[in-house]
C-alpha cells in the first residue's frame, strides 16, 4: 500500500511515518511544507529506507500537490497537515485559515478526482483518513464527556479553522460518496513534540532554570495521549474504521494543567538528581491566561474501543516518564529544532 502523509515531518505525523516504516511492509510519501514546527530531524532513523519518500509541498498549492499523486500513485492519504498552537492563532489567525480550511478542501477535491478516476480493487480500498482534534467540541462541564456526536462549538481560532475541515471531510462523504474516515484525538505528548507545547516547555525550561508558566489558576482539564498510542489508533481506523463515521481517540488521563506540570517536576528532581534548579517546583509561576481558554476536555473513547478493540497501551505515568527520559537524552534535537522561529517566547495573548 502507498500512503500520502500530509504534514509528516510533524510531531504526530512523524510518530506515523517510524509506525508505518518500522512495523509495517507499507511505502509512505510524506508531504510537508516544512514549516517552523516541521522537522526531518524527527524522521533520521527511517530516511534511508526505500520505501520512505520525502516531497517538500503546500498543500495550498493544488498543482504541485495533484502531480505528486500522479507520481505514486495512492492508495491512502492521512492528512495531518495543519497550524495547531492555539496561542498562534489568536496572534494570526489567516495562516490557520488557509492551511486548515482551504488546505484541506484542495486535498479533498484532488484526492476525489483521483479516486473517480481509480477502477476495481484500487477504488474499492481508497481511504482519505481526517486527523482532527477534540478542541472542535468547545468546553466541557465538570463530568461529561466528549462523545462522537456532541455538537461542536469551537472557541479558538485554530478549532473554529478544524471544525471547519472536519465539516468539509463529512460533506465530501455524504455528498459525493467520498470515502473517508475521521478521527478527533485529545492532548498528544510523547518524543520529537515542538518545544512551544506545554510538557517540552516545561521540561526545556526546567532544565535550564527558567519560569515554568502556568496560564491562569493551572487548574484547566486535558485528556493526555501518548503520541506512540494515538498512531495505532489512527492506523486501526484507517484500516477498518467504516466509511463516514467519526472516532475519538483519547487516553484516559484527564489531568490539571498544574498536575502535569507537578508530575514533570517530580520526574526532573529524580532524573536529575544533581540539578541546580531542584526542587523545580520553586520555577513554577502564574501568568495570564489564555482569552477563550477552554476549562475542561475528555473524550469517551468507547466506540473505538467497541468497533477496533483498541485502547491505550501508556498509562499517564509511564508515558510521562518516557518523554521526559527522551528530552534529557535527546537533547540535541532539542537544539536543532529551536532554531530561531521560535524561543519560548509567550504566544497568544491576543494583544
Amino acid at each position: 500500500m502507498n500512503v500520502i502523509i500530509t504534514g509528516g515531518a510533524g510531531f504526530i505525523g512523524s510518530a506515523m511515518i517510524r509506525y508505518l516504516i518500522q512495523q509495517t511492509d507499507h511505502t509512505v510519501i510524506n508531504l510537508d511544507k516544512l514549516t517552523y514546527a516541521g522537522n526531518l530531524d524527527s524522521l533520521d532513523m527511517v530516511a534511508g529506507d526505500p520505501r520512505y519518500h520525502f516531497e517538500r509541498a503546500d498543500i495550498c498549492d493544488k498543482e504541485t500537490v495533484a502531480a505528486i499523486f500522479q507520481k505514486y500513485q495512492p492508495d491512502a492519504i492521512m492528512h495531518l497537515a495543519a497550524e495547531s498552537h492555539v496561542d498562534r492563532s489568536i496572534d494570526g489567525p489567516a495562516e490557520f485559515m488557509q492551511t486548515n480550511i482551504i488546505g484541506t478542501y484542495n486535498l479533498l477535491d484532488i484526492s476525489r478526482e483521483y479516486w473517480q478516476n481509480l477502477e476495481g480493487d484500487a477504488k474499492a480500498r481508497f481511504r482519505f483518513h481526517h486527523v482532527s482534534t477534540d478542541e472542535v467540541y468547545g468546553s466541557l462541564g465538570e463530568s461529561d464527556l466528549f462523545l462522537e456526536t456532541t455538537a461542536y462549538q469551537p472557541n479558538s481560532p485554530y478549532s473554529a479553522s478544524k471544525a471547519s475541515s472536519d465539516h468539509l471531510v463529512r460533506a465530501w462523504f455524504h455528498t459525493f460518496g467520498f470515502p473517508v474516515v475521521t478521527t478527533n484525538c485529545s492532548n498528544n505528548y510523547g518524543p520529537y513534540q515542538f518545544p512551544e507545547k506545554l510538557i517540552p516547555l516545561v521540561i526545556g525550561n526546567a532544565r535550564t532554570g527558567k519560569d515554568l508558566p502556568i496560564y491562569g489558576n493551572g487548574q484547566q482539564i486535558r485528556d493526555w495521549l501518548y503520541v506512540d498510542d494515538h498512531v495505532t489508533a489512527l492506523w486501526e481506523v484507517m484500516l477498518r474504521g467504516r466509511l463516514g463515521e467519526t472516532y475519538n481517540i483519547g487516553g484516559h488521563n484527564e489531568k490539571t494543567n498544574m498536575e502535569v506540570v507537578h508530575t514533570l517536576c517530580d520526574l526532573l528532581d529524580e532524573l536529575l538528581p544533581d540539578s541546580a534548579y531542584k526542587p523545580h517546583k520553586d520555577l513554577i509561576i502564574h501568568v495570564a491566561d489564555r482569552p477563550g481558554h477552554d476549562v475542561r476536555y475528555a473524550i469517551d473513547a468507547s466506540k473505538i474501543d467497541a468497533e477496533l478493540g483498541w485502547k491505550p497501551a501508556e498509562t499517564f505515568e509511564t508515558g510521562m516518564r518516557k518523554t521526559v527520559e527522551w528530552y534529557l537524552a535527546n537533547d540535541a534535537w532539542c537544539q536543532r529544532v529551536m532554531d530561531g522561529s521560535y524561543m519560548g517566547e509567550r504566544l497568544g495573548l491576543g494583544s
